[in-house]
């Protein structure tokens, strides 16, 4: 993005509405607040939620599972999670879409706020189109 001069022009596109999805990494730059931030890393924000950047850890504790997503449908979804984050703490307007148990401990991993939808998992990597269709019929309207 500061490559090429989007950095900008993409947080007043999203502070203006801008329908936007982001998993993984894009959940990261969504978020408001970022916890083991790279040195140097910039978001866009708009999502009011703090972030923990490779929660799950390293590339070797990535994982697949399925996942109860209520909004989505009744059928369980395969989400994969590639050094995935996930959510510490959620603001007013947030939407918990889904939840993985760790320690004792429910991270929200689907989100959405207005304009703004963000998961933890990959669902690309799958040939379930919810996600996707999700964010086209409601989030886009």
């Amino acid at each position: 993005m500061r490559a090429f001069d989007l950095l900008e022009p993409l947080r007043e596109r999203i502070n203006e509405g801008m329908p936007t999805y982001g998993s993984c990494a894009g959940m990261i730059l969504l978020a408001n607040k970022i916890l083991d931030a790279a040195v140097g890393q910039e978001n866009l924000g708009g999502l009011d939620v703090t972030v923990r950047r490779n929660a799950f850890g390293r590339q070797v504790d990535s994982f697949e599972m399925d996942l109860s997503v209520p909004t989505w449908g009744s059928d369980l979804m395969r989400a994969v999670f590639i050094r995935a984050p996930w959510i510490e703490q959620v603001g007013d307007g947030v939407e918990v879409l889904a939840s993985v148990e760790r320690e004792g401990h429910a991270y929200p991993v689907a989100v959405r706020q207005g304009h703004l939808l963000a998961t933890s998992f990959h669902p690309e990597v799958t040939e379930d189109v919810r996600v996707h269709k999700y964010f086209l019929q409601e989030v886009c309207r």
